[in-house]
Protein backbone atom coordinates (compact mmCIF):
# COMPACT_ATOMS: atom_id res chain seq x y z
CA UNK A 1 0.00 0.00 0.00
CA UNK A 2 1.23 3.51 -1.01
CA UNK A 3 -0.02 6.98 0.45
CA UNK A 4 0.83 8.60 -2.71
CA UNK A 5 -1.84 9.47 -5.34
CA UNK A 6 -2.40 11.03 -8.94
CA UNK A 7 -1.56 14.71 -8.00
CA UNK A 8 -2.44 16.25 -11.73
CA UNK A 9 -5.26 14.25 -12.21
CA UNK A 10 -8.83 14.83 -10.81
CA UNK A 11 -10.20 11.40 -8.59
CA UNK A 12 -13.53 9.97 -9.28
CA UNK A 13 -15.62 8.50 -6.62
CA UNK A 14 -16.28 4.84 -8.05
CA UNK A 15 -17.74 3.61 -4.59
CA UNK A 16 -17.30 3.17 -1.19
CA UNK A 17 -15.00 0.27 1.39
CA UNK A 18 -18.00 -1.42 3.87
CA UNK A 19 -18.20 -3.65 6.37
CA UNK A 20 -15.68 -6.45 6.55
CA UNK A 21 -16.19 -9.45 5.38
CA UNK A 22 -15.06 -12.75 7.35
CA UNK A 23 -11.91 -13.29 9.31
CA UNK A 24 -9.57 -12.83 6.69
CA UNK A 25 -9.30 -9.04 5.88
CA UNK A 26 -11.70 -9.13 3.02
CA UNK A 27 -13.95 -5.94 2.90
CA UNK A 28 -17.37 -5.92 1.37
CA UNK A 29 -17.31 -2.92 -1.19
CA UNK A 30 -20.23 -0.46 -2.71
CA UNK A 31 -19.88 0.25 -6.36
CA UNK A 32 -21.44 3.07 -7.20
CA UNK A 33 -20.64 2.16 -11.50
CA UNK A 34 -23.36 0.58 -13.67
CA UNK A 35 -22.75 -2.66 -14.00
CA UNK A 36 -21.78 -2.59 -10.20
CA UNK A 37 -18.69 -5.05 -11.27
CA UNK A 38 -17.23 -2.33 -13.57
CA UNK A 39 -15.58 -1.29 -10.55
CA UNK A 40 -12.93 -4.53 -10.61
CA UNK A 41 -11.87 -2.72 -13.99
CA UNK A 42 -9.41 -0.79 -11.80
CA UNK A 43 -6.84 -2.64 -10.26
CA UNK A 44 -5.32 -0.04 -8.46
CA UNK A 45 -7.33 2.29 -6.24
CA UNK A 46 -6.56 5.40 -4.30
CA UNK A 47 -8.67 5.62 -0.94
CA UNK A 48 -10.12 8.50 0.52
CA UNK A 49 -11.19 9.14 3.89
CA UNK A 50 -11.04 12.55 5.73
CA UNK A 51 -8.09 13.78 3.97
CA UNK A 52 -6.21 10.78 4.12
CA UNK A 53 -5.09 9.14 0.67
CA UNK A 54 -4.26 5.62 0.02
CA UNK A 55 -3.21 3.62 -2.90
CA UNK A 56 -4.35 0.04 -2.84
CA UNK A 57 -4.26 -2.93 -5.15
CA UNK A 58 -7.29 -5.25 -5.47
CA UNK A 59 -6.08 -9.05 -5.17
CA UNK A 60 -9.64 -10.34 -6.26
CA UNK A 61 -13.52 -9.58 -5.68
CA UNK A 62 -16.35 -11.70 -6.22
CA UNK A 63 -20.09 -11.60 -5.81
CA UNK A 64 -21.80 -12.18 -2.25
CA UNK A 65 -25.47 -12.28 -2.86
CA UNK A 66 -26.50 -8.30 -4.08
CA UNK A 67 -22.64 -7.14 -2.61
CA UNK A 68 -19.35 -7.32 -4.14
CA UNK A 69 -16.18 -8.57 -1.89
CA UNK A 70 -12.78 -7.69 -2.16
CA UNK A 71 -9.07 -9.07 -1.17
CA UNK A 72 -6.97 -5.86 -1.15
CA UNK A 73 -3.16 -6.12 -1.64
CA UNK A 74 -1.77 -6.46 2.22
CA UNK A 75 -4.68 -7.02 4.17
CA UNK A 76 -5.16 -9.83 5.90
CA UNK A 77 -6.74 -9.15 8.94
CA UNK A 78 -10.01 -8.88 10.00
CA UNK A 79 -9.20 -5.56 12.65
CA UNK A 80 -7.01 -3.78 10.05
CA UNK A 81 -9.33 -4.41 7.51
CA UNK A 82 -12.06 -2.68 9.65
CA UNK A 83 -10.15 0.64 10.05
CA UNK A 84 -10.45 1.02 5.65
CA UNK A 85 -14.07 1.38 6.27
CA UNK A 86 -15.99 4.60 4.41
CA UNK A 87 -12.72 5.17 2.55
CA UNK A 88 -14.19 6.08 -0.92
CA UNK A 89 -13.09 3.99 -3.69
CA UNK A 90 -11.44 6.97 -6.68
CA UNK A 91 -9.52 6.06 -9.82
CA UNK A 92 -8.02 8.88 -11.82
CA UNK A 93 -10.33 11.38 -14.08
CA UNK A 94 -8.09 10.03 -17.36
CA UNK A 95 -8.77 6.33 -16.39
CA UNK A 96 -12.80 6.56 -17.28
CA UNK A 97 -13.52 4.94 -20.50
CA UNK A 98 -14.34 7.60 -23.01
CA UNK A 99 -18.00 8.17 -23.49
CA UNK A 100 -19.77 8.12 -26.74
CA UNK A 101 -21.44 11.64 -27.51
CA UNK A 102 -23.90 12.90 -25.95
CA UNK A 103 -22.97 10.74 -23.14
CA UNK A 104 -22.34 12.02 -19.54
CA UNK A 105 -20.71 10.76 -16.35
CA UNK A 106 -22.66 12.18 -13.54
CA UNK A 107 -19.44 13.81 -11.97
CA UNK A 108 -19.19 15.94 -14.90
CA UNK A 109 -23.51 17.12 -14.82
CA UNK A 110 -22.49 18.03 -10.80
CA UNK A 111 -22.34 21.82 -10.46
CA UNK A 112 -24.62 22.81 -13.36
CA UNK A 113 -26.75 25.20 -13.66
CA UNK A 114 -30.22 23.96 -14.96
CA UNK A 115 -32.43 26.33 -17.27
CA UNK A 116 -35.77 25.80 -18.35
CA UNK A 117 -37.66 26.71 -21.44
CA UNK A 118 -38.71 29.97 -19.69
CA UNK A 119 -35.03 30.71 -19.41
CA UNK A 120 -35.65 30.21 -15.31
CA UNK A 121 -32.81 29.19 -13.41
CA UNK A 122 -34.18 26.30 -11.57
CA UNK A 123 -30.80 25.89 -9.26
CA UNK A 124 -27.74 23.57 -9.89
CA UNK A 125 -27.04 20.26 -9.69
CA UNK A 126 -25.76 18.93 -6.34
CA UNK A 127 -25.51 14.85 -7.15
CA UNK A 128 -28.01 12.31 -9.05
CA UNK A 129 -29.89 9.77 -7.82
CA UNK A 130 -30.60 5.93 -9.36
CA UNK A 131 -34.22 5.01 -8.66
CA UNK A 132 -34.28 1.65 -11.36
CA UNK A 133 -36.97 3.39 -13.84
CA UNK A 134 -34.37 6.48 -14.27
CA UNK A 135 -31.77 8.98 -12.65
CA UNK A 136 -32.90 12.13 -10.85
CA UNK A 137 -31.42 15.18 -11.05
CA UNK A 138 -31.16 16.50 -7.26
CA UNK A 139 -30.98 20.15 -7.81
CA UNK A 140 -29.93 22.55 -5.03
CA UNK A 141 -30.99 26.70 -5.05
CA UNK A 142 -28.44 28.82 -5.93
CA UNK A 143 -27.57 32.89 -6.79
CA UNK A 144 -30.32 33.86 -9.36
CA UNK A 145 -32.52 30.87 -8.99
CA UNK A 146 -36.23 31.66 -9.35
CA UNK A 147 -37.05 30.40 -5.19
CA UNK A 148 -34.83 28.35 -2.49
CA UNK A 149 -36.65 24.97 -3.14
CA UNK A 150 -34.54 21.72 -3.94
CA UNK A 151 -35.97 19.97 -7.01
CA UNK A 152 -35.67 16.43 -8.46
CA UNK A 153 -35.76 16.05 -12.37
CA UNK A 154 -35.98 13.02 -14.08
CA UNK A 155 -32.82 12.68 -15.87
CA UNK A 156 -34.66 11.36 -19.17
CA UNK A 157 -34.48 12.68 -22.99
CA UNK A 158 -38.46 14.11 -22.51
CA UNK A 159 -36.75 16.60 -19.39
CA UNK A 160 -33.41 17.21 -20.51
CA UNK A 161 -33.29 18.86 -23.68
CA UNK A 162 -29.66 19.75 -23.72
CA UNK A 163 -25.96 19.71 -22.03
CA UNK A 164 -23.57 21.71 -22.30
CA UNK A 165 -20.61 21.39 -20.35
CA UNK A 166 -18.74 24.06 -22.43
CA UNK A 167 -21.38 26.67 -21.27
CA UNK A 168 -22.09 25.12 -18.09
CA UNK A 169 -25.79 24.31 -18.37
CA UNK A 170 -28.66 21.80 -18.65
CA UNK A 171 -31.58 23.27 -20.58
CA UNK A 172 -34.98 21.09 -18.90
CA UNK A 173 -38.50 20.85 -20.49
CA UNK A 174 -39.91 21.71 -16.54
CA UNK A 175 -42.08 23.80 -14.90
CA UNK A 176 -40.89 26.26 -12.28
CA UNK A 177 -44.31 25.29 -10.24
CA UNK A 178 -43.57 21.59 -10.10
Amino acid sequence: MSNTAHTNDQLIVLGKVGAVHGVNGEVKVHSFTDPLDNLLDYRTWTLRRDGEIKQVKLVKARFQGQALVAQIEGLTDREVARTYTNYEICVPQSELPALAEGEFYWHQLEGLKVINQSQQLLGIVESLLATGANDVLVLKPCAGSIDANERLLPYTEHCVLSISLEAGEIQVEWDADF
